[in-house]
């Protein structure tokens, strides 16, 4: 390692451990060519954020991120908070020269990812770097998907299917959170989970979608509040709140060599954890990936003799497959938090050798843009919705 890379973390959350994680053990097990310092973490309460430093392993906490991102000793600023705040916080650090990563999606509009992209192009004129964190692209599957379709294994592609299947809000009465507020959060399944499924479909196809047509439904319009001086302090209130944002999406899509492809997200779905699908049909074969057993690949070769044809699973844990040669021996597992470290691996790899990391802002822009066209197409059920429009 040649030269230290200063990183303070906004927001202490969920995402905030999983980020940590990957910023603590990605320099154990890769030679990176920087050393990321887990410098100073930021957040709104000082007890809860020192606590937070103090268990995921940050030097430093503070509640005063404008203070943070000025500091002389931070060089990447690492957003984990809700989405309302992304614009605002990235914005500024790139202008204060600091490289950002920013939690997926990149906005709660349009408007502010392109406020975001363009802060992100002048800062890279004076080689500040910008990313957004789709870490599912650096599930080595995943990534073994692309580099399958990239070498023409399955030939043209002809149809794609991508679905986010979660269940956590199946109970009506579980609270009300920041994530069914559309103020904080932008949208509900759309673009909590559903931005995920679009870029990984386009991620591996290496196409993008060019025109939508969906629509989005609230299954469950009203949930209980939480929070002390409403009800018992952590239990939920007789008070009730209005969920704001969609429940469940589904849109079809046209791909940019004209390929279909179809969309679902919901959280909504009985029995589905954390599976996010995506299976590309082509010319030559097919392909299908499933977060819930993010160690395979199935794949299938209809350039076979007719007797051996049928889907085979692939063990992805081999040493030569992506990111893989830094952990463990063959057939042994990795799991959700891998992907923080090789986000990590690749973000310092762009800052060290002056690239622009993928997925850019820009990227991120361009599914916030996809994640618009189907709220306007839910909006209106008479036309397809050009994504650029």
């Amino acid at each position: 390692m040649t030269d230290t890379l200063r990183v303070a973390m906004i927001g202490h959350g969920f995402m905030g451990a999983a980020h940590s994680q990957g910023w603590r053990v990605a320099p154990r097990f890769f030679d990176l060519p920087l050393d990321p310092v887990m410098h100073v973490v930021t957040g709104r309460d000082a007890a809860s954020t020192a606590a937070a430093a103090a268990k995921w392993g940050w030097s430093e906490s503070s509640t005063d991120w404008r203070a943070t991102i000025e500091r002389d000793d931070v060089d990447v600023v690492d957003i984990v908070t809700p989405g309302d705040t992304h614009a605002e916080i990235a914005i500024a650090a790139l202008d204060a020269g600091k490289h950002v990563l920013c939690e997926k999606p990149l906005a709660n509009s349009v408007a502010e990812a392109e406020a975001m992209t363009d802060a992100a192009e002048r800062a890279a004129a004076r080689g500040i770097r910008a990313m957004v964190g789709f870490t599912y692209r650096r599930v080595p599957a995943a990534t073994f998907a692309r580099d399958l379709v990239a070498a023409g294994r399955i030939g043209e592609v002809r149809q794609v299917r991508a679905e986010y299947l979660q269940d956590w809000l199946m109970d009506p009465e579980a609270p009300m959170t920041w994530r069914l507020d559309r103020a904080k959060a932008g949208s509900g399944s759309l673009g909590d989970i559903g931005a995920h499924a679009v870029d990984l479909a386009e991620y591996i196809t290496g196409q993008t979608v060019d025109s939508v047509s969906g629509i989005v439904e609230t299954l469950v319009e009203e949930r209980p509040l939480l929070g002390e001086g409403i009800g018992l302090s952590g239990t939920a209130s007789t008070e009730r709140g209005r969920v704001t944002v969609d429940d469940v999406a589904l849109f079809t899509g046209r791909l940019s060599s004209g390929a279909l492809a179809s969309f679902e997200a919901t959280r909504y779905r009985t029995g589905r954890k954390n599976a996010l699908r995506v299976e590309v049909s082509g010319t030559r074969g097919a392909l299908s990936f499933d977060l819930e057993r993010l160690n395979e690949l199935d794949f299938y070769d209809a350039t076979a003799a007719e007797t051996e044809l049928g889907f085979r699973r692939i063990l992805v844990t081999e040493h030569d497959h992506p990111y893989l040669s830094r952990w463990w021996p063959t057939g042994h597992m990795l799991g959700y938090e891998h992907g923080f470290s090789h986000q990590v691996v690749d973000f310092t790899t762009a800052i060290a050798e002056g690239t622009a990391p993928r997925p850019s802002f820009a990227d991120g822009l361009h599914v916030q843009r996809v994640l618009d066209a189907v709220e306007r197409s839910s909006a209106d059920q008479s036309r397809w919705v050009q994504t650029n429009d």
